[in-house]
């Protein structure tokens, strides 16, 4: 019997957004309206840098409907010389009831255990799970993936959603995922293809030159 032919792997450079004046302070969700700070449009604009050492150029960009990671994307998009194309997959967890609420206020609550040391069995209140998000950035990735067989994609996110990606593309259950790190404007790197998915790179924030899946 023939054998089919895989399909050709698609790399996928997932970058967290810049800093902003909130980053470390608060819990800023989905809100509107937040941008990056200055030093957030520095970061971005090294990423950009970074990622146009690639010997490789990738071929197209997506980002999460937030400003701050819009925000993040212009740069690369003019280095790389493609379009930012919005994906609502990307966007950050739903936080509900949380969402604006000070990270020293959060952490007093009784919840903050769950979410720090058994995150598959919380949900934010009127807000999303855990699972929910690691289930809707991964099918959203394994969406992009197809589209672009073959191909070096960027895809502009957030830390939980990059975190929860990175883990289940390692097999990490999803209560150990806040052992990962995901710094701002870091840039992560993972394979897919029909076989089994490749990380590449974690929480890289220096030279790209050598991300090569050997």
């Amino acid at each position: 019997m023939a054998r089919t032919p895989r399909d050709p792997a698609t790399t996928i450079l997932l970058v967290r957004h810049g800093v902003t004046g909130t980053t470390g302070k608060v819990l800023p969700g989905r809100a509107p309206g937040l941008h990056l700070s200055a030093r957030g449009h520095e970061q971005a604009q090294l990423a950009a840098a970074r990622l146009g050492e690639l010997e490789v150029a990738p071929s197209a960009l997506y980002a999460s409907p937030l400003e701050r990671t819009r925000e993040t994307a212009a740069p690369i998009a003019r280095r790389l010389g493609v379009r930012t194309k919005v994906d609502r997959g990307l966007l950050e967890c739903d936080f509900g009831d949380w969402t604006g609420k000070s990270l020293s206020s959060l952490r007093k609550k009784p919840e903050w255990r769950a979410v720090q040391s058994a995150p598959s069995t919380f949900r934010f209140p009127q807000g999303e799970s855990f699972a929910e998000m690691q289930h809707r950035i991964w099918t959203t990735l394994e969406r992009l993936a197809r589209a672009h067989r073959g191909e070096r994609i960027v895809v502009v996110s957030h830390a939980d959603p990059i975190k929860a990606a990175v883990t289940f593309a390692q097999g990490v259950p999803l209560d150990l995922f806040q052992r990962t790190v995901i710094s701002t404007c870091s840039i992560s790197a993972i394979v897919l293809s029909d076989a089994t998915p490749l990380v590449v790179s974690v929480n890289n924030t220096g030279s790209l030159k050598e991300l090569i899946a050997s």
